[in-house]
């Protein structure tokens, strides 16, 4: 009897291979996949390629109105957790199923207890979309009724490459990009519960410049794209000792093709209480690109010299002045940056997100176009 699975990655290739864009690609990827692994709803997004935090686009399918979605990251970055994707992205398999990881014990994750349980979920497939260490997309499927099977995680790890080229290769430069005067840097302040308690005219203008996507409500009048959330948040957990990298900066795509840099750093209070957390989002410099771009191409460190450059012709050299010596560089030292105290480990932050049956809700405008799950009605989760 043939296996039905059998041609699933070489279809699911072939539909990505006919994207247009990310989200695109996303939409194609889903549909094919839910044919040989069934799941009731699932988030596919982009990476920062060098620092692994999510960025746009995001697609978020089948999971009502996406009132959680800002403290599923939450929950992700901040909390003790089963396979999250920082960690995902450095095993020798990037994908993984929650009750697979746990003994078919969930609960061990937070973000199982605090979220998924009370949303009728019963397992959780996440992926890291990656090239060697660089992840360029991540995806979490979701189902109600059983566990997925590993031979399914298996099918899943396998796509990872073959989706991270396609995603790799969307972000090359358009060809033209339309002439406009950027504002200078923005600045959004968050307090130390999270909360976004002020921004300026600057910010207000390259956030309107993003495009569509899960979004959170703010009480300044303006919704903040779950990639700005996600940044603000890394810099909370850099903060409080739960995240070594040190990385809090993600490259945002405006919906004309235009680059943003946007990162975040928590700033000391009193006594050394947690801070503010202080949120730059600018436009992108040619040095802030350079290495994403030259990935982009296919170029890395090791392959982006010419093949004969160690081989051109040189002139002859010149015999030293008599006299001369040899002279050594001088070395030179840094000064260390001093450490910064990491805030309490049980400072709240998010709160308004904690509270999964009464946040307020996260937008996704991509949800309506996205295909229906299956015929068998499920109790739909909100992440």
């Amino acid at each position: 009897m043939t296996d039905p699975c059998r041609p699933v990655p070489s279809a699911v290739a072939r539909a990505v291979e006919r994207a247009v864009d990310a989200v695109d690609l996303f939409h194609r990827a889903s549909a094919e996949l839910r044919r040989c692994v069934p799941f009731q709803s699932a988030v596919w997004t982009a990476a920062d390629p060098e620092t692994g935090l999510i960025t746009a686009p995001m697609v978020v399918e089948n999971l009502g109105s996406g009132e959680d979605c800002a403290a599923y990251w939450e929950s992700e970055l901040l909390e003790e957790n089963v396979v999250p994707f920082r960690e995902l992205a450095r095993t020798p398999v990037p994908a993984a199923g929650l009750r697979a990881a746990t003994g078919d014990l969930p609960a061990r994750s937070a973000r199982f207890r605090r979220l998924l349980l009370g949303q009728g979920v019963h397992d959780e497939l996440r992926a890291v979309l990656r090239i060697s260490d660089r992840p360029w997309g991540l995806v979490s499927l979701f189902r109600t009724t059983e566990a997925f099977r590993p031979d399914e995680i298996t099918l899943l790890a396998g796509l990872s490459r073959p989706l991270a080229a396609r995603l790799r290769g969307f972000a090359r430069p358009p060809r033209s990009v339309p002439r406009t005067d950027s504002p200078a840097p923005g600045l959004i302040l968050f307090d130390a519960s999270g909360e976004a308690v002020s921004v300026n005219d600057e910010a207000r203008q390259h956030l309107a410049a993003l495009p569509d996507g899960p979004s959170f409500p703010s009480p300044l009048g303006l919704r903040l794209p779950i990639w700005v959330i996600g940044t603000a948040l890394q810099a909370r957990a850099v903060a409080d000792g739960r995240d070594h990298s040190g990385n809090t900066r993600v490259r945002i795509r405006t919906s004309d093709g235009r680059w943003l840099n946007c990162h975040a750093s928590s700033l000391t209070g009193p006594g050394g209480r947690p801070g503010p957390v202080a949120l730059v989002i600018e436009p992108a410099t040619p040095a802030d690109l350079a290495v994403l771009v030259a990935e982009a191409y296919g170029l890395t460190p090791g392959n982006s010299r010419s093949p004969s450059s160690s081989h051109a012709a040189r002139p002859p050299p010149r015999s030293p002045p008599r006299c001369s010596s040899p002279r050594t560089p001088s070395g030179t030292t840094s000064r260390p940056s001093s450490p910064r105290p990491a805030s309490p480990a049980g400072a709240r932050w998010w709160p308004a997100c904690s509270r999964s049956t009464t946040g307020p809700p996260c937008r996704n405008r991509d949800a309506s176009s996205t295909p229906a799950g299956p015929a068998t009605r499920v109790r739909t989760p909100h992440i």
